[in-house]
Order: structure tokens, then C-alpha cells, then sequence
């Protein structure tokens, strides 16, 4: 039996550019947030909150601002 080779598979292959010092940031910061506060978004909310890492307009975080974060980095 013989088996045709997988392409590779970048993660980042759509990606156009590297991502900002803030997108890095927020990125970490999130990973944090699902490995010791939860995964609900409520958890996210409160964690970015808690953290002090502010909405890119430089408020806190509501639940509305992060999905149209996410939207905007086409998360």
C-alpha cells in the first residue's frame, strides 16, 4: 500500500502581512484568557478587561467591540 504525500498546509497561507505588535498582543492575551479563564465570551470579555489590554478605540472591551475586532481581523 503506498500513500500520496499530504501537501503541506501553512497556517498562515491567506495571510498578506505580518501581523502588528497590537494584533501579537491581543493574540497572546487571548490565548491567556482560553487556557485560564474560560471560553465563553463573557470569560474573554472580562479577561481582556481584567488584563488591560483596551479596545483598539481605547476603551474597554463590550462584547459588541470584540466581534467587530474580530470581524475587522477577519477572525
Amino acid at each position: 500500500m503506498t500513500t500520496t504525500p499530504r501537501p503541506h498546509l501553512d497556517p498562515h497561507q491567506s495571510r498578506t502581512r505580518e501581523p502588528t505588535l497590537y494584533e501579537r498582543r491581543l493574540a497572546a492575551t487571548l490565548e491567556q484568557i482560553f487556557t485560564h479563564d474560560g471560553h465563553e465570551l463573557t470569560d474573554v470579555i472580562t479577561g481582556l478587561n481584567a488584563r488591560q489590554i483596551p479596545a483598539p478605540d481605547g476603551t474597554p472591551w463590550t462584547e459588541e467591540s470584540f466581534r467587530a475586532e474580530m470581524h475587522r481581523l477577519g477572525a
